[in-house]
């Protein structure tokens, strides 16, 4: 039975994923290497429980039980002693996440399962890192964690049936809506959603349109909630890049080339929310009220 729970990354994806846990009444260890990283993973933890207290989903006395199940932690060893489920929730880098799964096999009890977030990177290549490519699957959670319903459940090569079963059913008990996904390149969710937002900087590079235009049609003729730019920048521009080139190296197949535009914008550093400017200018508000300047007409 899964109680104890391992978060790696305390970042906008780890510490939302560790709420979530915590919420639903998990002990967690939250693991980063920068206590200011973890100091500022609890500081968002607290303003979205205070969030849904406003909203009368919450009481008081919850939130202290969420946050009592939480310890934080800057040394893997530390932390996993005890695991019966590890999350890692590090950035999309398929390096990084080999080095830190070689180090959960190597620290984690023999029977504790290991789970990726990963939005895109084969499941399968990173079990082979680990000696328990059995006990290896994915979690790929929706931004924002404890708003989101969907949970993608990936399974690896050699991922087994019982863990596979363990996790879909234990994401039940997160208030999740798990969905079986077989272990291809951005999975469905961005298998779908990225060649979209990738369409719509090609629309935007070829002057069809603006990026208030590109994302009202979106918007109001496809009853999307967000429009593709605004998404883009909400997702990380350096992530929507990181996915592409995943699938496009997977797949081989020139539909998943990132765009040209999205490719010099993030390495201009113009990553949408988190840098503050992307399609739309964040420097006065976090929502996409003014078009970047390097769009405007």
């Amino acid at each position: 039975m899964i109680k104890n729970i391992v978060v790696i990354g305390a970042g906008t994806m780890g510490n939302g994923i560790a709420h979530t846990f915590a919420q639903s009444g998990f002990k967690v260890n939250l693991v980063d290497v920068s206590q200011e990283a973890l100091d500022r993973g609890l500081k968002t933890i607290t303003t979205n429980l205070d969030r849904i207290i406003a909203k009368g989903n919450l009481t008081e006395e919850q939130k202290a039980e969420t946050l009592g199940n939480i310890t934080t932690f800057t040394a893997l060893n530390d932390a996993v002693g005890s695991a019966d489920l590890i999350v890692e929730a590090a950035t999309e880098n398929l390096d990084l996440k080999l080095k830190i799964f070689g180090q959960m096999d190597e620290l984690a009890p023999t029977d504790c399962i290991l789970a990726t977030n990963t939005s895109s990177i084969s499941i399968t290549k990173i079990a082979a890192a680990t000696k328990r490519a059995d006990k290896v699957i994915g979690m790929h959670f929706m931004n924002p964690v404890p708003i989101m319903k969907l949970v993608e459940i990936i399974k690896g090569y050699s991922t087994s049936k019982e863990t596979f079963s363990a996790i879909y059913e234990m994401s039940k008990t997160l208030g999740k809506v798990p969905v079986e996904v077989n272990d291809y390149p951005g999975f469905v969710a961005n298998r779908i959603l990225m060649p979209m937002i990738n369409e719509s900087i090609e629309t935007l590079y070829n002057g069809v349109a603006g990026v208030e235009e590109i994302d009202t049609v979106m918007k109001l003729g496809m009853a999307h909630p967000m429009g593709p730019l605004q998404l883009a920048d909400f997702i990380g521009l350096d992530v929507c890049l990181a996915i592409l080139n995943v699938m496009y190296d997977g797949f081989k197949n020139p539909k998943y080339a990132p765009n040209p535009l999205l490719v010099n914008m993030v390495t201009a550093g113009k990553l949408g929310v988190k840098s503050g400017e992307g399609f739309y200018d964040y420097s006065e508000s976090k929502k996409a009220e003014k078009v970047s300047k390097m769009f405007l007409k």
